[in-house]
């Protein structure tokens, strides 16, 4: 199978802090430095609709389950719920103390889910009028830094190198001490591991139920800045962004290197494969990169990378 590079999209919004697809992969979001959120085509690169109403760099953003809603988080401390169609806010949701660095909706979206700074994670009942967080969660001693939310549990990851899970049907907290700042945590489609980048440079592979260590991928950089990981070819390969201006993919099971998305200058820092097709969306710089595989006329200045 190869990869090729089939998309470039200049965004002009500053530094693209995420990039993430809506629920069937159709569309993509871009979160940016100068306070907007740009829904895109990804294929064509058209700009659909750009989404302004915070007073802070855009830090994560994510698409209901019908796409008719899009929630974002920001360096200006608030929680905003837009509606996709006429591109204004439904709501404006406020209650972090601090810079809110990830979001994700539940199952159903009726709930979003944001991770801040102020070390806390804080669940919004978005259907509602209640402007209030129906649940916050202050167990953590350091800023969260991502979130996995499935039907019955909030998965959050911590820079003080924990990851806790809430069972919201038992009520319970289990947590799990890596031990080394956790940057972002991402979970297998059959939901039995997790996956942990850190900032030592290593991805951990982790048991979901048992927290325990399974298997370590290195070989990208990280250095300070918070690197995303994925999971890819139907959990048979890790793949990860790297402050080297690549890509790196390994095996899964092996935990070797398969092979590295040259990707010029610049950090590689967020990520986004496509929910059930091959395409993953990168961030870096100010630019979206779209990777996937070759269409049947391939353009010009597309670039073949073979993966295995």
């Amino acid at each position: 199978m190869e990869l090729v590079r089939k998309k470039t999209i200049n965004c002009d919004q500053g530094a693209v802090r995420a990039v993430r697809y809506n629920v069937d992969g159709s569309y993509c979001l871009s979160c940016g430095s100068d306070k907007k959120i740009k829904l895109w085509n990804p294929h064509s690169g058209l700009l659909l609709k750009t989404y302004g109403g915070h007073a802070g760099e855009v830090m994560d953003a994510a698409g209901s389950c019908d796409s008719g809603f899009i929630v974002s988080v920001s360096a200006d401390k608030s929680v905003i719920y837009w509606d996709v169609t006429t591109g204004l806010p439904v709501r404006r949701l406020r209650g972090h103390a601090g810079t809110v660095k990830c979001v994700k909706f539940n199952e159903d979206s009726s709930v979003a889910v944001s991770g801040s700074t102020d070390n806390t994670v804080m669940c919004w009942d978005i259907r509602t009028r209640k402007l209030d967080p129906v649940q916050t969660m202050r167990e953590a001693k350091d800023c969260i830094s991502s979130l996995v939310v499935t039907e019955h549990k909030i998965i959050a990851g911590s820079l003080d190198g924990s990851i806790r899970q809430y069972d919201l049907r038992a009520g319970e907290l289990t947590s799990d001490t890596i031990g080394v700042p956790i940057t972002h945590i991402v979970q297998t489609s059959d939901g039995q591991c997790l996956l942990a980048a850190c900032l030592d440079s290593t991805i951990r592979l982790i048991d979901t139920d048992t927290g325990e260590l399974l298997s370590e991928y290195k070989g990208h950089r990280t250095e300070d800045y918070h690197i995303e990981c994925g999971v890819i070819g139907s959990d048979s390969q890790i793949i990860s962004g790297s402050a080297a201006g690549c890509a790196v993919i390994w095996d899964l099971l092996e935990g070797s290197e398969v092979r590295r998305l040259p990707m010029e200058s610049g950090v590689v820092h967020s990520m986004a494969p496509h929910p059930t097709g091959s395409d993953i969306m990168f961030a870096k710089r100010r630019q979206v990169e779209l990777w996937g595989l070759p269409s049947d006329e391939v353009d010009d200045d597309e670039e073949v990378v073979e993966i295995f």
